[in-house]
């Protein structure tokens, strides 16, 4: 039994219980796409929302804040010859700083549970790990 196996399939949890390299590993045998965001250079709103949209391979249209990221996010694909269509997404090392507070923290994750919520309605799989750096 994988780690996805034993858990929702939409679902939004710290990474801290989680072995990244393990989690890739399930991903790949689970045939999710795996989209891993470092955020470990970011300091503020931009800085995260740039690295994930690099991660994901947003469109150019990419506007930079929350709307488009629920806009990009539910726009994603998974692998189209999955058995079982899913996606992974990693948002390691997210700061905590004076540009990026718990509050902006906060609202970031809600628009990835908005998204899972959505992903839920497709039936596609759309596990989400994060994790926080202090400065």
């Amino acid at each position: 039994m994988s780690s996805l196996t034993s858990m929702p399939a939409h679902v939004v949890l710290p990474l801290a219980a989680y072995d990244l390299g393990t989690l890739r590993k399930a991903a790949e045998r689970a045939d999710q796409r795996w989209i891993h965001a470092d955020c470990s250079q970011a300091v503020d709103r931009k800085a995260v929302l740039d690295e994930i949209a690099r991660a994901a391979d947003f469109p150019a249209w990419f506007g930079g804040n929350l709307d488009a990221l629920f806009d990009c996010l539910t726009d994603l694909l998974p692998d189209g010859s999955a058995s079982r269509p899913g996606i992974v997404f990693v948002l390691e090392n997210l700061p905590e700083t004076a540009g990026f507070d718990r509050e902006a923290r906060q609202a970031l994750i809600d628009v990835f549970r908005d998204a899972a919520d959505e992903f839920y309605d497709r039936a596609i799989a759309f596990r989400v790990f994060y994790s926080v750096r202090s400065e």
